[in-house]
């Protein structure tokens, strides 16, 4: 199965100014830095200690590993510290921002991402996501909505169609009109006054001992309906062989598929470009993904 990876650097990569400005937020000089595995930022993503033993978890990235990518951070530390406190994440403790480099600084959670063929695991994950469902609504930051964020995104059947790859599915190209369609309503079916996560996946949640879901990275929340990240959950489960269904979703059915046949159109399409300078294997990630929705889809289908 494909992963979520970038080629990350490390700690010790970045400059001594910005580790400095992440030691004056943490109280102390940085002792012990590992790298975390998972997602597809190229910049630094470390478990660090502190010489007083105090631990956090620090990300920063320059434009130099991608140009996109600190756009991403600040939008995660602006989202991040609108969180409220009884909510299932990570806490932001502070931010450098110099122009170039961003550098967030959250508590540290010690767990481990889920496992999706183990039952519990999938049962903590729903629950952290109904439990972020219910105190963050209403949206509690000013973010984009999540029909302005995704429209884009989800008329990729429409540019499938009018300019087919040489070797399109041949269940996708028999389909095209109908999923142009489950598309269109998907962006009308996917509003609300949730704040969402929208990049719901196993590596982006963390189990803690007591079995309860950490849900970390933030830079695409937006505005959207209550169901919509577990929608994304379940596409996650699937892809990694687990067993998904519609059905567990406070959606209307045919909303449901909407916004599926949206995120294959995003997938399906966006996986025929070039990969970002420091992500090689996204595009990768994106196919696995497509092949996944439109496997679904199909089966819906009958």
């Amino acid at each position: 199965m494909v992963v979520a990876s970038g080629v990350r650097i490390g700690w010790g990569d970045l400059p001594g100014s910005v580790r400095r400005a992440v030691e004056g937020i943490l109280g102390g000089a940085v002792v012990e830095a590992v790298s975390q595995s998972g997602g597809f930022s190229p910049g630094t993503a470390d478990r660090v200690r502190t010489v007083d033993g105090g631990r956090a978890f620090v990300k920063a990235v320059s434009a130099a590993q991608n140009e996109f990518s600190p756009r991403l951070h600040r939008s995660e530390a602006a989202i991040a510290a609108a969180l409220p406190d009884d909510a299932p994440t990570s806490t932001l403790l502070g931010t450098h921002d110099d122009g170039d480099w961003v550098a967030l600084v959250f508590t540290d959670v010690d767990g481990r991402h889920p496992d999706w063929h183990d039952p519990a695991d999938v049962t903590a994950a729903r629950t952290a996501l109904a439990d972020l469902a219910r105190v963050l609504t209403p949206c509690p930051v000013d973010v984009r909505t999540v029909r302005d964020l995704l429209e884009p995104d989800f008329t990729g059947w429409h540019r499938l169609r009018d300019d087919p790859p040489a070797h399109l599915d041949p269940w996708v190209a028999a389909h095209l009109d109908e999923l142009c369609r489950h598309a269109e309503h998907g962006l009308d079916a996917i509003v609300g006054d949730t704040l969402v996560h929208l990049d719901v996946r196993a590596d982006n949640l963390l189990v803690s001992d007591d079995g309860s879901v950490t849900v970390v990275d933030w830079p695409y929340g937006c505005r959207g309906a209550a169901w919509l990240d577990t929608l994304l959950l379940l596409i996650n489960i699937r892809l990694c062989g687990g067993h998904a269904d519609l059905s567990i979703l406070d959606a209307d059915h045919h909303d449901a598929v909407g916004a599926l046949a949206g995120f294959g159109a995003f997938f399906a399409d966006a996986a025929r470009h070039p990969a970002p300078p420091g992500l090689p294997s996204l595009r990768e990630f994106q196919q696995a993904q497509a092949d996944v929705v439109v496997s679904w889809l199909r089966e819906i289908s009958g």
